[in-house]
Order: C-alpha cells, then sequence, then structure tokens
C-alpha cells in the first residue's frame, strides 16, 4: 500500500516542507536585493546583464520573490505566488543563466530550474492542507440535507 493512501496527511506535509524551503529561499533573495544591493544597483545589474526594463524588473524580481516567498511561507494564495515567481525564474533562466550551462558555480541555471520547478508545482498542486489557502477555500463537509417537516 502506498504510503500516502496509509497516511493521508504525508502530501500534505510534503507540501509543507516545500513552501517552507522554497519560500525561505526566495524571501533571502529578494531581501538581499533590497537591503545589501538596492533598487539602484539590482537596476544597474539588470541593465548589464541585457534584461529589459531593468528598473521595472528589478522591482519586480524584488517584490515577487520577498511577498511571494512569504505566501508560500504561510501558505495564502499559493497558485498566484508560484505562478509569479515561477515567471520571475523563467526571466532569470532566459536573460541571465541559459548560456552559461547546468551548473550554478559557473553562473548556470541550476538552481533557477529548481526554483522555478518548485514554485511551478506548488502552483499546480495547491498549498495543501496545512495553509492559510486551505482554511480560507479548503473543502467544507457539506451541509446535511433538511429532512422535510413532518405534517
Amino acid at each position: 500500500m502506498h504510503p500516502a493512501r496509509r497516511y493521508p496527511y504525508l502530501p500534505d506535509a510534503a507540501l509543507l516542507i516545500g513552501r517552507l524551503a522554497l519560500g525561505a529561499v526566495f524571501i533571502a533573495h529578494g531581501w538581499q536585493k533590497l537591503s545589501d544591493v538596492g533598487h539602484s544597483g539590482v537596476t544597474k545589474m539588470f541593465d548589464g546583464m541585457g534584461v529589459p526594463m531593468p528598473g521595472l524588473s528589478a522591482t519586480y524580481a524584488t517584490w515577487a520573490e520577498l511577498v511571494g516567498g512569504a505566501a508560500l511561507i504561510a501558505g495564502v494564495l499559493v497558485p498566484v505566488a508560484g505562478i509569479l515567481l515561477a515567471a520571475d525564474m523563467a526571466g532569470a533562466f532566459w536573460f541571465v543563466h541559459m548560456d552559461k550551462g547546468l551548473f550554478s558555480d559557473k553562473g548556470g541555471y541550476e538552481l533557477v530550474l529548481v526554483l522555478g520547478a518548485g514554485a511551478l508545482m506548488l502552483a499546480l498542486a495547491g498549498a495543501g492542507r496545512l495553509s492559510v489557502d486551505n482554511l480560507l477555500w479548503g473543502r467544507r463537509a457539506p451541509s446535511p440535507e433538511r429532512e422535510p417537516a413532518a405534517v
């Protein structure tokens, strides 16, 4: 018997662990852009890498990573956050890492591939039962049908 059938909360625990790990990494990268490099530094860096609309792209990347990472950790609006983060990583892949091979020690796309795929996986799978999304929009037990009043 598959472990998820025996222990139905295992998939939800896996989604929670994935959300926490991905969220922490995204927050760290967004915070680094915001506090260590700053908007003008990220804009200049993006401009040097040929990223289109570097100012707008810097704002998007910084805030998508910060807010999206926090959303993953909390498990709130995970499909939306996952799509926005996957788009962020697609841009990083396309404009920065694609031509540098797989391995990140050579500037390759290894990290953005894993982060983007993880974000997309969460966007498609959802946050799981251990999330704010489930508290807000999870399945509710159907209300019992009312019996007709006795005449």
